[in-house]
């Protein structure tokens, strides 16, 4: 058996990651996830399960860190705790800083120390995998892609904070040795997303009938990336990935925000035909675009691609096709993310 410690496993693409992990006979995965409004057991398999365990707690607490990895020895640690909303990020920026620059920073010296004592064998096999976002490399032009090799620069207090994060957890491989991997990942989407996000959002509102927002022109680019393919691209990177190596994670689906959401109505239009607002089209309203919006992200994945043979198995349309499908299908789990039900259901979970 193997022990993994994820961290923010609660949230969007943690909860895919461990859903997944806990599939496996030979993994146990123990969650540490603060549990805010984004972090929701809901998307989780049983918390006290023999192979998951949901720990609610903050990666910036170092003595519940040190606890957890002295008391259950993971071979790795996965970095999944962020604050991800960039329109939250420009309201309240210092609360990024404090889970994404502060809170990582910590749980690394917690995970430096507990490496410091490991005996050789397992040193050696041990990975700390930080998950990113391909935001930290600001806005590229009408062409051009993103590479591992793109300097730094972000445009909002988001990808500032989570820019310095991945430059502290380079830090302690050079300085310290710590045995790291990164990724920096395209824009996630698929089931169990928080309703806030482009897709979900768009999503109910067309299901609903309500209105679909569009920021600016709509003319910005993001390469999108189902939440499937990426878990398995990180993976990957953990079993095969090599330490001090940082790899970009696509999906090869560079489109507009507005194709995204006309692309989203279509889908509804057939798989609701019966809606009596369709077609969903008419519901898009442009709205004043947001401060610092990045025109186009892009994602060059060939390094992990190449070096460890991964690639994403869906395109945009059947991925989209998928995710409206379930949120057809699952309308309890979004009745208690809208209504809050979710959120007050937490106590009785461990500490430790």
């Amino acid at each position: 058996m193997k022990t993994l410690l994820v961290t923010g496993g609660a949230g969007f693409i943690g909860s895919c990651f461990i859903r997944r992990a806990v599939g496996r006979a030979d993994t146990i995965v123990i969650n540490l996830d603060k549990l805010t409004y984004a972090g929701n057991p809901d998307s989780l398999p049983n918390p006290e399960g023999q192979h998951h365990r949901l720990v609610q707690g903050d990666i910036g607490d170092r003595r519940l860190v040190r606890s957890l990895l002295s008391d259950h020895q993971p071979i790795a640690v996965v970095n999944f705790a962020a604050e991800s909303h960039v329109d939250r990020s420009i309201d309240g920026p210092l609360e990024f800083v404090q889970t994404n620059v502060v809170g990582t920073c910590r749980l690394l010296e917690e995970v430096r120390s507990y490496v410091a004592e490991l005996d050789d064998n397992v040193r050696q096999a041990f990975r700390f995998l930080h998950v990113s976002t391909d935001e930290v490399y600001g806005s590229l032009g009408d062409t051009g892609l993103f590479t591992e090799d793109t300097p730094y620069s972000p445009n909002s207090p988001y990808s500032a904070s989570k820019a310095a994060s991945d430059h502290f957890v380079r830090a302690y491989l050079h300085t310290y040795g710590l045995p790291t991997v990164m990724t920096n990942c395209s824009n996630n989407y698929g089931p169990y997303q928080f309703p806030e996000k482009l897709t979900p959002l768009m999503i109910l509102n067309a299901l609903e009938g309500k209105p679909l927002p569009v920021y600016g022109d709509g003319m910005n680019v993001r390469d999108w990336l189902f939440v499937e393919d990426h878990c398995k691209a990180i993976e990957t990177v953990l079993e095969t990935g090599r330490i001090g190596e940082c790899y970009n994670v696509g999906g090869n689906n560079e489109q507009t925000n507005i194709d995204i959401v006309t692309t989203i109505c279509r889908t509804v239009d057939r798989l609701c035909p019966n809606l009596p607002h369709a077609p969903c089209e008419s519901l898009i309203t442009y709205v004043t675009d947001r401060p610092g919006h990045d025109r186009r992200y892009a994602i060059d994945a060939s390094k992990i691609r190449n070096e460890l043979g991964w690639e994403p198995a869906q395109d945009f349309a059947s991925g989209i096709e998928q995710t409206v499908q379930w949120y057809i299908d699952n309308s309890s789990w979004i009745e208690r993310v809208q209504s809050g039900d979710y959120r007050r259901e937490r106590l009785g979970l461990k500490s430790k």
